[in-house]
């Protein structure tokens, strides 16, 4: 793993508590709740408390939030566990946890409370309690009619609400803080709630559940843990953090610190909305391509070091911003092109025939797997009468410069001979059915006897040795770049189908790729020489995925 030199506002409030005796040892945490896949947002999150830990010779925790089970399941529970081991290259050094073996802690400690007059039972439905508790900060919250109720009263209605003599829904037990507080998470906060579902860990033991804002404080002192790092979205509950550290009495006492959540521009981070693109069917399961979450990356073609430098490229900091999705693709891309190895593919095949070559003849070139490693070798590669170039290397009235193959003009086959366009012969609808050329023969991947200069170089393949593939050539997810944009409808739901880019998903069918490319690894990345990096799709044979192109306009810094 990659050594952490770089410094930031968290590293400036680490190096304070420890000059100050505060914090003895760092233990930081990542505590996702599994009630989806994990994308590149999630990514920065995961970067930030691991690499803290790691920075300081502490220990980093995961953690399962599964303290919500009407929508966690052991499939998410899974892919979190893959996908986190995936990103660091290793499994959590501080140990896997789930929220709900705290359950019991929890109850002890809210009952606790009760007895030190610092919660109650409250009858008030969901949607009163909102009514009361108003959104105003400078308007005081009414007070629950029942803050009052006696210690002995809300011991005997949480014991009941335990054992599941309410309806779902009918009472909660509140933390009593503060109805005037400007800070509306201050104000008597839900910390308990009656809910009768099936818990993927718990069974059916529990009726009632901890809120997160209730548990996540517990289960971090539980664990040790010296810094809660968070998004800016849980800064105004650290107060409320605080406040179920102090009253229950932890030592040592973790801290709460917050940082800006990654955005990125033409993709959606919102875990509903991605939910919604797979459950209706309109991408290919949680890790189609197109997809930020992390086992799509990796099903594209991204490396977990790629994401790793993206994320510590960006920075950590306060302030909220837009990343370019470019900077991602640069990442990879510079990696690829470091250590892909060159595979020859031509997306939208026309066929050549060498007139002069003999059709019962096939000669062998060699051809580098990459032009500045030659460490890495040569593969041999057919030359025959019939070959296939790519529909964009010809131009039957070419423009001015054109270089390529064109009537009457020379070329460089990539590797091989220099051939002459002679004659082109049409379908009866006008389109090209093959170019027929004549091939200097004396020119084997060296320059003509004569001097004369060829500009050009297209890539080939030979027709008797090439396989068939699908290409996969992914887009933005979103034809909008801030998808935070996005207006809402008449019911207050982002209308974010109205910006899925209809292009986001490009498919060529019979592609011609060079035979290697058939025993290609699920996986494997590939540089197509003059295409794009490519990975060999883990769901559907014979298909290649576009990780991305070869290059982009993107200003490097």
């Amino acid at each position: 793993m990659e050594e952490i030199k770089s410094s930031n506002f968290i590293y400036d409030i680490i190096d304070t508590d420890l000059a100050e005796g505060t914090v003895k040892k760092i233990h930081t945490r990542f505590p996702p709740e599994p009630n989806g896949y994990l994308h590149i947002g999630s990514a920065k999150a995961i970067l930030i408390n691991y690499d803290t830990a790691k920075k300081y010779g502490g220990s980093f925790n995961l953690r399962y939030d599964d303290t919500n089970p009407t929508k966690e399941d052991v499939e998410f529970v899974d892919s979190i566990y893959k996908d986190i081991c995936w990103l660091i290259g290793d499994e959590p050094d501080g140990g896997i946890f789930y929220g709900s073996d705290y359950f019991e802690k929890c109850y002890e400690y809210a009952v606790q409370l009760i007895k030190d007059g610092k919660a109650y039972v409250c009858d008030l439905s969901k949607e009163d309690v909102a009514e009361y508790k108003g959104t105003d900060r400078s308007e005081a919250s009414r007070v629950s009619p029942y803050r009052d109720r006696s210690v002995e009263e809300n011991l005997a209605l949480f014991e009941r609400m335990k054992n599941g003599e309410f309806p779902e829904g009918s009472r909660t037990l509140r933390a009593k803080i503060d109805p005037t507080s400007p800070n509306t998470y201050l104000r008597d906060p839900i910390i308990y709630r009656i809910k009768f579902c099936h818990h993927h860990r718990q069974g059916d033991k529990w009726c009632i559940y901890p809120m997160y804002d209730f548990a996540h404080p517990i289960q971090d002192a539980t664990e040790t843990i010296s810094h809660s790092l968070c998004s800016l979205e849980f800064e105004n509950h650290r107060p409320l953090y605080e406040w179920v550290v102090d009253n229950i009495g932890f030592d040592p006492k973790p801290k709460q610190r917050e940082f800006a959540r990654l955005n990125v521009t033409n993709t959606v981070m919102s875990k509903r909305y991605l939910r919604y693109l797979v459950e209706n069917d309109l991408v290919d399961g949680w890790d189609d391509p197109r997809l930020p979450t992390l086992c799509a990356l990796r099903r594209r073609g991204y490396t977990a070091s790629s994401v790793r430098t993206f994320i510590r490229s960006i920075g950590v900091s306060k302030a909220e911003n837009l990343v370019d999705i470019r900077m991602l693709e640069a990442c990879i891309r510079d990696e690829l092109n470091e250590n892909a190895p060159r595979r020859v593919c031509i997306e939208q095949p026309i066929k050549v025939v060498i007139t002069n070559f003999p059709a019962d003849k096939t000669e062998i070139f060699d051809l580098p797997n990459h032009p500045q490693h030659p460490e890495m070798g040569t593969r041999p590669v057919s030359f025959t009468k019939e070959l296939y170039i790519d529909k964009s290397d010809f131009e039957e009235v070419p423009p001015p410069k054109f270089f390529r193959m064109k009537p009457g003009g020379e070329v460089r086959l990539m590797g091989a001979y220099i051939v002459r366009c002679d004659e082109i012969l049409k379908n009866e609808d006008g389109s090209i059915k093959e170019l027929h050329c004549t091939a200097d023969l004396e020119t084997g991947n060296g320059m003509p006897a004569d001097g004369r200069k060829i500009k050009g170089t297209i890539h080939w393949v030979s027709a008797d040795t090439a396989v068939d593939v699908t290409l996969k050539q992914y887009n933005e997810l979103f034809t909008i770049e801030n998808t935070g944009d996005i207006p809402q409808d008449e019911n207050g739901s982002t209308r974010y189908n109205d910006y899925l880019n209809p292009e986001s998903c490009v498919t060529l069918e019979g592609a011609k790729a060079e035979p290697a490319l058939a025993d290609a690894a699920e996986g494997e990345r590939f540089q197509f020489v003059r295409c794009g990096y490519y990975c060999k799709d883990i769901k559907h044979p014979g298909t290649f995925n576009r990780i991305v192109k070869l290059k982009d306009s993107f200003p490097k810094k």
